[in-house]
């Protein structure tokens, strides 16, 4: 026996909302799965700027003396 059986959608009442009704409308998996995905790409994002960030204002090399200066 399946579940989808007994499913009739014309008598769905969660999915049917009055024009009162203030709550929260519930995300679907479509919704869910989009919001994840931007928050995967955020991050890949975030991570490779505080890369550049780093090398941009990391500290200079150690370099030995400099020529011309008769160190």
């Amino acid at each position: 026996m399946r579940m989808d059986e007994f499913y009739n959608p014309e008598a769905d009442e969660m999915a049917r909302r009055d024009k009162d009704d203030d709550r929260k409308p519930r995300l679907t998996l479509e919704q869910l799965n989009k919001l994840r995905k931007i928050r995967e790409i955020k991050k890949a994002e975030r991570i490779e700027h505080d890369e550049f960030v780093g090398i941009m204002y990391g500290a200079p090399p150690a370099a030995g003396p400099m020529p011309g200066l008769g160190f």
